[in-house]
């Protein structure tokens, strides 16, 4: 790595490109390879398929890595590093320039992918999915390198080589987030090619019983953790850097990632039901088809200029590259699907209204809906823009408040009763039987509520619907272990029962913490003189000093503030190639019961004074807490259970119906 790091300058931006072509000439090979070793079943062809994709790897983490050191070095003969880092930018900041612009992070993009397919071609059976799950692999790899090696390339050279760069967008690295949220989202939309490559070879060789989704139960779990995890990152992001207080504001590229979740989180659950009783086959295949065209969609509304949003990278040439690529997905699916279609049927009747599948098959609408609905507000603007030639139009959150709560609390009220409920069909004393002690947790944990001073609907639904879950929860927790003899032995048996468990309570947080923080926030704004005390929200606010802090790649003015008798320093930074644009750093006091978040909003230069915001926002970091709970609980159902050892006499015994 190091000896790529220092490679000379004028070699760099050749050697990334060559790397580039090579792995895009791999792709077409390993596609053709594969193809023929699926039609002809030739397990020689198949296998020279799976060791291409070892060569697309190494090819596309060769670029990476020159395209990585020439960031490092400042090789401004590199286009993309000419403008979009520079010399004073930290290094950390640098290395975040590898995914800060459109052609860097798709070639990040690319290389995960290539990463994932080399993982995947060492763990595939060799059954008769393997050649086309790697077909369909190749097919994502051969568009993606294919951007990089012609449309993006990020191995432009300059002929003119300027002194130093423009540096990157000042908003980028206001806060070290950014070296961690993009990572994680690309993780998570790279991860769903796998289950949607082996969706497709399960349609083209026609097995598509319960095989291909247990096979891709893990790979799916992993990407929807990785997914899940960046959706909050990004919001905590939003949280430390924009000074607004708030970490979610149904902006177009946030939905974007937030859509192919939904899908995500349907396809777990309805998996579910195939494995155990034969169902939703065709729910399954569509999901996860819609699930990775979403994270295309996402991809294109981010990267074609289409939406205005402060995540957005500028508009280039790769937006049509993308729809196309996005229509290629939708129509392969479309085709594949109704090819398929008598073999998509459930094995087992239709199950009763009031039974376990019923509740995760109302679930599953539940998803869907939403994730139409976040779709439907993410186009609008566009849709007018396109009809009517107006750029006014937008849809703000009012529109997806209004249909947000009622479909998550909906959800809500399915986890709880749902796994309580018999396969098959309930009667309604059966029903009544699940829903009885549930509903008077919730009815409880209300009037408590309400006794207490809260009077909001939407917060005491949510402490109900919380409390309703939680008893459910223990109720689930305490009849496995009865059953199992003993909770330790059923931990240890059924992790991902468990691991499932601790989600849910995990997402009980987060509900928890987006009722109260939406509803209960206060917000108010002071200009404070130095050492002259001002009341506000109920909290005493001093400035103690303004001073000016120089950096290698811009300066902050920092205000120290106590407020009731705590230090807080809050910083408004500005970058050189940012101008004179003032980006807050908030300081922000975590708490368990909520978060005092100071902000400078202006400060005068002599030191005398500083306008600052002050906002109060009880149990915000439950959202924080909260999906730590999911990415655990979900880490937890990966384990491989511990199977109990038999008696030799029992192993002995011949097997008897």
């Amino acid at each position: 790595m190091l000896n790529l790091i220092s490679f000379s300058s004028s070699a760099a931006g050749a050697l990334g490109q060559l790397s580039l072509l090579g792995a895009l000439l791999f792709c077409l090979a390993g596609l053709g390879l594969a193809v023929l070793g699926g039609v002809r079943r030739d397990a020689r062809l198949t296998e020279a398929a799976r060791r291409a994709t070892w060569a697309v790897f190494a090819l596309t983490t060769l670029g990476t890595l020159v395209l990585l050191g020439a960031l490092l070095r400042d090789d401004f003969s590199v286009r993309y590093v000419a403008e979009h880092s520079m010399r004073a930018s930290p290094t950390w900041i640098k290395v975040t320039g590898l995914w800060g612009a459109l052609e860097g992070s798709i070639l990040l993009w690319a290389w995960l992918l290539a990463g994932f397919t080399f993982i995947l071609s060492l763990t595939l059976r060799r059954d008769a999915l393997r050649p086309w799950a790697l077909a369909t692999m190749f097919v994502s790899l051969l568009f993606f390198v294919g951007v990089c090696a012609t449309v993006a390339s990020p191995f432009t050279p300059l002929a003119a080589v300027p002194t130093d760069g423009r540096g990157p967008n000042p908003a980028l690295q206001n806060h070290w987030m950014m070296a961690v949220h993009p990572v994680l989202l690309y993780l998570g939309f790279v991860g769903l090619s796998v289950p949607f490559a082996y969706a497709v070879a399960a349609l083209v060789t026609g097995r598509l019983s319960d095989h291909w989704v247990v096979v891709t139960r893990r790979w799916t779990l992993v990407a929807w953790t990785f997914l899940t995890a960046a959706i909050v990152a990004g919001g905590w992001w939003s949280y430390e850097t924009l000074g607004w207080g708030g970490y979610w504001a149904w902006d177009p590229v946030e939905n974007a990632s937030f859509i192919p979740w939904l899908l995500t989180t349907a396809f777990l659950h309805s998996i579910q039901i195939q494995e155990r009783r034969g169902l939703m086959r065709s729910w399954n295949v569509w999901l996860i088809v819609l699930a990775y065209a979403s994270t295309v969609l996402g991809t294109f509304l981010n990267r074609s200029g289409i939406v205005q949003s402060v995540h957005a990278f500028a508009g280039g040439p790769v937006g049509p590259v993308f729809l196309g690529f996005l229509a290629l997905l939708l129509v392969l699916g479309t085709l594949l699907a109704a090819w398929r279609a008598p073999h998509l049927r459930d094995e087992a009747e239709l199950p009763g209204v009031l039974s376990r599948e019923g509740a995760f098959l109302a679930g599953n609408w539940l998803f869907v809906v939403f994730a139409v609905m976040v779709l439907v507000g993410t186009l609008f603007p566009t849709f007018v823009e396109a009809a009517q030639g107006r750029r006014d139009a937008s849809v703000g959150p009012a529109f997806y408040n209004a249909f947000a709560i009622p479909l998550g609390l909906g959800l809500l009220l399915l986890m709880g009763v749902g796994p309580l409920l018999p396969w098959r069909r309930a009667d309604g004393q059966g029903l009544w039987r699940a829903l009885r002690p549930l509903l008077a947790a919730g009815l409880g944990a209300a009037a408590l509520a309400f006794a207490l001073g809260v009077r909001h609907p939407g917060v005491l639904t949510t402490l109900a619907l919380s409390a309703y879950n939680l008893l459910g929860l223990g109720i689930l927790t305490v009849r496995a272990a009865r059953q199992a003899g003993g909770l330790a032995h059923t931990l240890r048996a059924q992790p991902r029962r468990y691991g499932a468990y601790l989600a849910h309570i995990g997402l009980v947080v987060v509900a928890l913490g987006l009722a109260c923080s939406g509803t209960y926030r206060r917000d108010a704004q002071a200009t404070l003189n130095l050492n002259r005390p001002v009341p506000l929200l109920a909290e005493r606010l001093e400035l103690t000093g303004l001073t000016t802090e120089t950096r290698s790649d811009g300066r902050s003015v920092v205000a120290r503030v106590r407020i009731d008798g705590q230090p807080y320093r809050a910083r408004l930074n500005t970058y050189v190639q940012g101008g004179n644009t003032p980006f807050p750093a908030p300081a922000v006091r975590y708490g368990l019961t909520g978060d005092t978040y100071l902000v400078v909003t202006a400060a005068d230069p002599g030191g005398q004074w500083a306008s600052v915001r002050l906002i109060e926002s009880p149990l915000v970091s439950w959202l924080w807490w909260g999906t730590l709970l999911i990415c655990l609980g979900a880490s937890v159902t990966l384990v491989n259970p511990v199977r109990a050892a038999r008696p030799a006499a029992a192993r002995l015994a011949p097997a008897t119906d």
